[in-house]
This record gives structure tokens, sequence and C-alpha cells, in this order.
């Protein structure tokens, strides 16, 4: 050991404190990530906070207090009671099968017409593209009650009153649907399908594989738009239906508003069943949903 080293004490390696970091890589103080979170933790709490307020009063028994306070978020003797009254009150689960129907069914049409529109918007070279593309736009500008009317008159002239598929067919493809697609199909690289022409595939060979495989997530924002749109819907089903065995479960549901408007415990079972499809539906489809239209090219 030298002098030096017996003289000048040994010095410990600074300690660094933890740096935090965005994804560009700039250090995040400490008083924005705490704001953050305090956003993000208010955003939650008005956005789920509702849902599991009604989940809450859904289970809660006759003998429980759901005006206390202050008020009792979780319930003391959890009970699946309401739901079987709901259940005994009205044909719940005969609508909820009903709306099963127009919902999938809005799915299957909206996720295959506006793939299709999408791609012709998007890949395919025409004359007055601009103009069709124009349209979808115009027509996402015009109010649904502004053409509720003309609706209702067509559906009658063809009959389709008081059916399910009077139900399905206006909103069977709807014009954010289509320029979703078309915006999806617009980035993908030109160079691929070029390859694709070289070696012989045609236009349906050219969309089946290539560019409807590259774009699994704007369609799986397509199939939660379609489904949500159509299982929630409310004014075009109390229009168009008039038999109540083929009324939907938002216009089912609608009697115990009216009809058991003070048991409040009731109405929360009944809203729980009707939001319980849209968690499941978007649970299995968030991993694509998350892709959005940002996706490139085919892998392989």
């Amino acid at each position: 050991m030298s002098v030096l080293e017996k003289v000048r004490p040994r010095q410990e390696p600074a300690v660094r404190e933890p740096r935090v970091t965005d994804e560009h890589g700039r250090r995040i103080r400490v008083w924005e990530m705490v704001l953050r979170y305090a956003l993000l933790l208010a955003v939650l709490a008005l956005t789920v906070g509702p849902f599991l307020w009604q989940l809450s009063t859904s289970l809660k028994g006759p003998t429980e207090d759901i005006f206390s306070s202050p008020p009792k978020f979780l319930p003391g003797r959890p009970t699946l009671h309401n739901y079987e009254r709901v259940s005994r009150t009205i044909p719940v689960w005969d609508y909820a099968v009903n709306s099963l129907k127009v919902a999938s069914a809005s799915v299957v049409t909206n996720c295959v017409g506006s793939a299709l529109a999408g791609y012709a918007l998007a890949r395919l070279r025409y004359r007055g593209r601009g103009v069709a593309t124009l349209v979808f736009v115009l027509a996402m500008l015009v109010p649904v009650e502004g053409i509720i009317i003309a609706q209702f008159t067509t559906m009658r002239e063809l009959g389709l009153n008081n059916t399910l598929i009077g139900v399905v067919l206006p909103g069977s493809i709807g014009a954010m649907n289509v320029l979703l697609m078309r915006n999806a199909f617009r980035n993908l690289p030109y160079e691929i399908e070029e390859a694709a022409y070289v070696d012989g595939a045609d236009v349906w060979q050219r969309f089946w594989r290539i560019a409807l495989p590259s774009v699994k997530g704007t369609l799986a924002v397509v199939a939660i738009f379609a489904f949500m749109g159509a299982w929630d819907d409310f004014l075009w089903p109390l229009i168009v239906l008039s038999d109540p065995d083929k009324f939907t479960l938002t216009i089912g549901l609608n009697y115990l508003h009216g009809t058991f408007a003070n048991d409040e415990r009731l109405v929360a079972a009944g809203t729980v069943i009707a939001v319980a499809p849209l968690i499941a539906l978007f649970a299995c489809l968030q991993r694509y949903f998350f892709r959005g239209v940002g996706e490139g090219a085919v892998k392989g």
C-alpha cells in the first residue's frame, strides 16, 4: 500500500438516486409523477367508481341501508337474491339473447363491410375514390335523430318493422368504422402488396392473406365499437320493435326503472347484467385493441 493511500481516506462511491424517465428518456420530476398518478386515480374513480357502486348495491340485502351517511361501500352480507328477483320480474335472459343476436350480427356486418370498404378506399385505384371517402366523412356529421324517421319509413316499406333484422340493418356498417379501417390499411407498406402482385396474387388474395392479418388491432377496435353500439342502443329498438318477445335488454330493463323505481337494488342488478358482456368482450380483445391503427407489415 502506498503512502498516499495510507494518508488519504478511502471515499465511498456516491449513491445515485433512482432516476425516473419517460418513453423518450427524459427525466420526470417527483412532483410531475405525483400529479400524473393523482390525475389517473381521479379518472379511475370517475369511470370505474359508479360501476363498482352499482355492483355493491346489487349485492346488498333488503335489510341493508344503501342511503346511509357516510355511505357504506362494501355489503355486509353479499347476496345474489337481487339477480334472482330481476329474472322473476322480467324475462331478462330472453332479452339478453335478443341483444346478443343483434350485437353479434352488428359485429359481423361491421367487421366484414368496414374491412372491404376500407381496403377499397385505401388500396384500390379508381375514379371517384376521394368523393367516396368524403361521403363517409359527411355521414359522420349527420345526427342519428335527423334520419331516424327516414330509417323507420324504410324499414316499414321493406316489411322489417318489429324484427331483429330491422334493428341491425341501419347500423350494419358504420361510417367511422370504415374510416378506421381505411387509415389502418393506408399505414401498410405498398412494397408488400407489390411483391405479392408480382408473385401472381389477385386482389382478394392480397386482401385476405396480406392486408387483413396486418390490421387485427383495428379490426378488434371495430368489433368492440360495433358490439357496444348495438348492445347499448335504446332509441332505435324502442321505435322499431313493438312485440315484447323481441325486446332487447336495454328496453326490457326500462321496466325496472318504471315499475320499480324505488328499489335501487333491483335496478343495480339489472345494470350489472347489462354491463357484464361488454366487460367480457373487452377482456377477450384487449391485447388486440391496444395495437390501434398503427400496425406494421406482415411478419415472417
